[in-house]
């Protein structure tokens, strides 16, 4: 990690009418690093993910990713400087073969302009790409399973779909938003490897977990929220040691109570 803030979220406030998603939260991602966001639901995680990339307005506040105010960019502007992000439900085209997912960001300006395949432009290059990335986040190459259509696909490879698609744009950032949901421990435990794989090749992450022990396993830092708030960031034994993070967080239970169920 280089220490060089990549991403800057000041004093962002989101409102829905009178309620309060997001109520001035600050923080900053560095280069390199992969930040966790914990937190109970409704406690504000996906408002802020959704702020950074643009799929909803901040009612006031700033977004920077490296210096560019990118607060009011729609989502296709902000993808094209390099931030990307997975979604919480899940949204390939369900009824285009998985690697016909990654054809279509491959034609998009970033994706020329950075690289993010090879040829001179014909289809069967994009297509080529598009097996070469799903080979590098899990897909077997040599199986049907790259070639299947995508909503024959289960939830493992849907997730690993998700990352390929980010990854056809050659981003600097990308948001996981709650990338170890609905996996299985054995998915789980092939997906940690290809985190730590995406952070050594120099990508930098945020991602929004609720599994923390595999969440804790990679990230440098984490930060939790609550009712909208910053509650504390820091390292993960300094955020679970924190009171305010285990009674709003976790109630009663004690942190190792949380950590086996978690």
């Amino acid at each position: 990690m280089t220490g060089q803030p990549i991403l800057q979220v000041q004093e962002v406030t989101k409102t829905f009418g009178g309620i309060i998603a997001l109520n001035r939260v600050s923080f900053e991602v560095r280069e390199g690093e992969i930040l966790g966001i914990i937190g109970p639901n409704g406690s504000g995680k996906t408002t802020v993910v959704n702020c950074i990339t643009g799929f909803v307005k901040a009612t006031s506040g700033r977004v920077l990713f490296r210096g560019k105010d990118i607060t009011a960019r729609p989502p296709h502007q902000i993808a094209g400087l390099g931030v990307t992000r997975t979604f919480q439900i899940m949204r390939p085209y369900y009824s285009l073969p998985a690697y016909k997912n990654l054809v279509i960001p491959l034609f998009s300006p970033r994706a020329r302009r950075t690289g993010g395949w090879r040829g001179g432009g014909r289809m069967g290059d994009r297509n080529t790409v598009g097996i070469d990335i799903l080979e590098e986040i899990g897909f077997e190459r040599d199986s049907y399973v790259p070639y299947k259509v995508t909503s024959t696909l289960p939830t493992g490879y849907l997730k690993r779909l998700e990352l390929a698609r980010c990854l056809a744009l050659k981003p600097e950032l990308i948001i996981c938003d709650e990338v170890f949901s609905g996996l299985s421990m054995s998915e789980i435990a092939s997906m940690v490897p290809l985190i730590e794989r995406l952070q050594m090749d120099g990508i930098t992450l945020i991602m929004i977990e609720h599994r923390l022990r595999e969440l804790f396993q990679v990230a440098n830092r984490v930060m939790v929220l609550n009712f909208g708030e910053k509650l504390v960031e820091g390292s993960s034994e300094e955020v679970m040691a924190d009171a305010r993070v285990r009674e709003a967080y976790f109630g009663s239970e004690s942190v190792e109570e949380v950590m086996i169920h978690a």
